[in-house]
């Protein structure tokens, strides 16, 4: 699957934000597209990564699919 640089960027950030890290803001139409696909969840918390998007995010790297390793 092939996500858009929006969609990545909100995914990675979901990922760190689950991590505990500061992020910056996301997107609402991409975590809305990630939600759509099973990658993220809104909670009464705010948007979450799940164990689907992690492992979308485990399978392309840090990166991104569009980038070299």
């Amino acid at each position: 699957m092939t996500l858009s640089a929006g969609q990545f960027t909100a995914l990675r950030n979901l990922s760190r934000k689950k991590a505990g890290e500061q992020v910056d803001w996301i997107n609402i139409a991409d975590a809305r597209a990630l939600t759509d696909l099973g990658f993220a969840e809104r909670t009464g918390g705010g948007w979450t990564i799940t164990p689907a998007g992690a492992a979308e995010l485990a399978s392309v790297g840090d990166k991104g699919p569009d980038q070299p390793g």
